[in-house]
């Protein structure tokens, strides 16, 4: 079940079930808001002309929409299809998956616990919903920080949350990556290039390092942490690593970091 009440607000995005297609538009209901009733006029569906707005549009299909506008006295939400791009589509449909993901984690703790779920929502629910805005966002905190979640909350619910978060979620994690070029004319270069790469994987300490040849002399280096700062920190100590470890025997390299 949804937990989200009210409307939406202007610009938020929505995830959508279109339920009728007209050629002036399509009637969608908003999944997170209690299946409220939003309109896409032809005009917000698609960039350029729209011919036959079936080809962009169809009945059953979940579509991803920003809200332009609201008039809670008469219940009318209008929505944008054309204004949301494919990263913001494909990070909105995530968040969803992981909040029905977590309500049905609520379900299980209110199950495990003998209690219904509205009682749950009650005794912890809908303040972990003000506290981190998702409930998924909650799950993940206790699964990544437990120490620090235990000293912000109580009570009788919390040890079956944390068994139910250390079952089924899985710490959340960021990836950066950037290319190392190394060259060495050495008749041994390769050898020596090898033994710099080496160093590089062993000064990652707790793992979370990834190096693949992506055609010499060019390395790609993908590292994945808890959060950025963490990430960028080992992507800077096993590159330095590397880059003294090859410099030291005659060698060349430079890390150079991609632009998104």
């Amino acid at each position: 079940m949804s937990r989200v009440r009210g409307f939406p607000e202007h610009g938020e995005l929505v995830v959508c079930t279109v339920k009728n297609v007209k050629n002036f538009g399509a009637f969608v209901t908003l999944d997170e808001y209690d299946d409220k009733e939003g309109f896409v006029h032809v005009r917000d569906v698609a960039s350029g002309w729209v011919k036959y707005i079936r080809d962009f549009v169809r009945e059953g299909q979940k579509i991803v929409c920003k809200v332009l506008g609201v008039d809670s006295t008469k219940g009318h939400i209008d929505l944008s299809l054309k204004s949301v791009n494919e990263h913001q589509k494909r990070e909105k449909i995530q968040q969803w998956k992981n909040e029905k993901k977590a309500e049905k984690l609520v379900e299980i703790i209110a199950e495990r616990m003998s209690i219904s779920v509205d009682d749950a929502y009650d005794m912890f629910g809908n303040e972990l919903l003000e506290v981190y805005e998702t409930l998924y966002g909650a799950f993940e905190s206790v699964v990544s920080y437990p120490e620090e979640f235990l000293e912000d909350f109580s009570g009788e619910w919390i040890d079956t949350f944390i068994e139910v978060a250390k079952e089924n979620v899985a710490p959340p994690t960021v990836q950066i990556d950037a290319i190392l070029e190394m060259t060495s004319s050495a008749p041994n270069g390769m050898e020596l290039v090898k033994n710099a790469l080496l160093k590089a994987l062993e000064a990652a300490e707790d793992g979370g390092v990834e190096i693949t040849c992506v055609g010499c002399p060019k390395y790609r280096i993908v590292v994945s942490a808890g959060e950025y700062k963490e990430a960028e920190e080992t992507m800077k100590r096993i590159s330095d690593c590397a880059i003294k470890d090859l410099v030291a025997n005659g060698g060349t390299a430079v890390l150079k970091r991609e632009s998104k």
